[in-house]
């Protein structure tokens, strides 16, 4: 019985390499090298990297790296609009941070201090405004001075006037004032001294001059101040001093203090003044003292129960909460604004990971057909936003400071940089990575990895 001829079967012998090895996108085969997904899917074979959760973080982190490499261009343009608005927020905190520490140190420089301005008068029932009564005199100053933690008070006089010397004149404010408004304020003399208690009694009519006055009258002349008469309004004052300069905001340069009997007498012709100026030993001593001195003019004005007082007191602590108040507001406004390139860039961080997610479909099916877990892929891109996000945060931390540090050089702010500077642009850049990038990396790790892999790269 004959059997029928069987065709010889042909065996072809594999290299190791090439029966030990999963198929590899066609664009890296035909370019002899590997790609992101070959070095991943090595990694991934790996046993060490299947039990090790460090290893498989370290895998996503290095193939995020080289996705974004792959696509500088599109990278760059996603990183841009979260620099910017991270920029924008760093530069706003500096510039609110350097503003109140300013206003902080000029509000410290005038010392550990209360004001007592006159009350509110009623005119037809419609309120006058602060100090438009004037109820204060120099004896409630004394009376004051004896309180306990008051280092010392001062009544205030304060006037406009044009001031002359010689051929040169100046209008200037000109403010009535005990010798103690020198150790209340902290001032420094470049030249001179200051009235006597003897001058304040008498009402002597010598003064202390601002900086600012100073150089205004005397500059042209090149005359030493000392002992030169000059003509305030209509009345001749005697210079005995003059202050160094001051600087800052709430400086007193363009100034002249006289002697408080000699304000009412020669300048006013009134036996009230304007305000008392009351320095204290200790902050924490502010709002004693405050209370001690309102029930103090109470008693010295006569006021009965029930009758509003005929004076304010107003203590820098409030200035300095109101000024917070006011920063707090400037700084919620300008992140508010910077809130909104933010969230403009996180939109882009979002539409740039779908669009690689479409992109990259057969490269995630491939993953999941070596072993990779749907955790694996959805941290890849997660970690690929983050990348995005935290170096568009350096990027705009960089660039911010720069920005602060500009303005305010500029404007003649200090430049504080604060832990919380530092902190906020990782914090925005994790927090944008996590809202805008976890759709797109959900996504991707819900793909059907069948489906996946028969889709063209």
């Amino acid at each position: 019985m004959s059997s029928s001829t069987q065709p010889p079967v042909r065996r072809v012998a594999l290299r190791p390499q090439e029966a030990s090895s999963p198929a590899t996108p066609r664009t890296a085969a035909a370019a002899g090298t590997s790609s992101p997904l070959a070095n991943l899917m090595q990694e991934i074979r790996g046993k060490r990297y299947r039990q090790s959760t460090g290893g498989m973080l370290g895998a996503n982190f290095t193939s995020a790296l080289e996705a974004l490499r792959a696509n500088s261009t599109r990278s760059f343009l996603t990183i841009l609009g979260i620099f910017i608005g991270v920029a924008a927020v760093i530069a706003a905190l500096t510039l609110t941070q350097g503003t109140s520490t300013y206003v902080s140190n000029q509000i410290a420089s005038l010392g550990t201090s209360i004001i007592i301005s006159p009350g509110v008068s009623q005119t037809s029932g419609a309120s006058q405004g602060i100090g438009s009564s004037s109820t204060l005199t120099p004896q409630d100053a004394e009376a004051l001075a004896g309180l306990p933690h008051i280092i010392a008070a001062s009544p205030i006089i304060a006037t406009s006037a044009l001031v002359v010397f010689g051929n040169q004149n100046w209008t200037t404010q000109v403010e009535g004032a005990s010798n103690s408004i020198q150790t209340i304020q902290n001032w420094q003399l470049a030249q001179g001294g200051w009235y006597s208690t003897n001058d304040e009694a008498l009402g002597t009519p010598v003064a202390v001059l601002g900086d600012t006055v100073y150089h205004s009258l005397f500059d042209a002349s090149g005359t030493n101040p000392l002992g030169q008469k000059i003509r305030i309004a209509s009345q001749t004052f005697t210079v005995i001093g003059v202050l160094a300069p001051q600087g800052g905001g709430f400086s007193n340069d363009d100034v002249i203090f006289v002697p408080v009997k000699a304000a009412q007498v020669r300048l006013r012709n009134t036996t009230n003044v304007d305000q008392i100026m009351v320095a204290i030993d200790d902050a924490s001593n502010v709002t004693t003292v405050a209370q001690a001195a309102t029930t103090l003019l109470r008693q010295n004005h006569r006021l009965v129960n029930g009758e509003a007082n005929d004076f304010t007191v107003f203590t820098f602590t409030q200035v300095l909460q109101r000024v917070g108040q006011t920063t707090q507001v400037l700084a919620f406004l300008l992140i508010g604004i910077a809130a909104i390139s933010l969230t403009v860039g996180g939109i882009g961080i979002m539409n740039i990971m779908l669009v690689s997610v479409t992109e990259r479909t057969w490269e995630i099916g491939i993953r999941m057909s070596v072993g990779a877990r749907r955790r694996d892929i959805r941290n890849q891109f997660l970690i690929e936003a983050l990348v995005l996000c935290l170096i568009g945060g350096v990027i705009g931390l960089a660039l911010g400071l720069l920005i602060g540090l500009l303005v305010t050089r500029l404007a003649s702010l200090p430049f504080v940089v604060t832990a919380t500077t530092i902190i906020v642009p990782f914090a925005v850049a994790t927090a944008i990575a996590l809202v805008f990038g976890l759709y797109p990396a959900i996504r991707a790790a819900q793909l059907d990895p069948i489906v996946a892999i028969r889709t063209d790269e």
